[in-house]
């Protein structure tokens, strides 16, 4: 493995571990009513906007589920870890691009919320295509 590949997969992991952090910190905080309503999403007391906030509940713990998944089978060294990592990568981008297509549709951009989600839908890209030629068969994480 070259350094700049063991250098992209570390960056890899970090913002895997940001985002399935931030997805558990995200749904305690949305279950104990504890973001403050100026912080929230506009409407955010309309109950068919609160469901549609909580529909992306499942996603978004599957996404971290499996990225921490994703993380302890490299820390093992087993080789699944690329098809877990894949499944999270492909998730998040989902996740955020459902979000961000919805408050567009709306046509309602602050950036609280446009940030994290274009976070969410954009870093996976970065790695996608490598973590998907590592579970092809090529047994470590290529340069893009």
């Amino acid at each position: 493995m070259t350094s700049s590949s063991v250098v992209s997969l570390k960056i890899m992991w970090i913002l895997f571990w940001m985002t399935d952090v931030g997805f558990i910190l995200y749904w305690t905080s949305t279950a104990f009513g504890l973001i403050p309503p100026e912080y929230a999403y506009n409407d955010y007391t309309n109950p068919i906007l609160v469901a549609w906030n909580w529909s992306f509940a499942p996603i978004d713990i599957v996404i971290s589920v499996t990225g921490f998944i994703s993380i302890y089978l490299w820390r093992t060294k087993r080789l699944q870890w690329s098809i877990w990592a894949l499944i999270s990568l492909v998730l998040t981008s989902a996740s955020g691009l459902m979000a961000i297509s919805y408050w567009a549709i709306r046509g309602e951009f602050d950036l609280l919320w446009w940030l994290p989600n274009l976070f969410l839908l954009l870093y996976p890209l970065l790695f996608v295509r490598s973590v998907a030629l590592s579970v092809s068969g090529n047994k470590t994480l290529v340069r893009l």
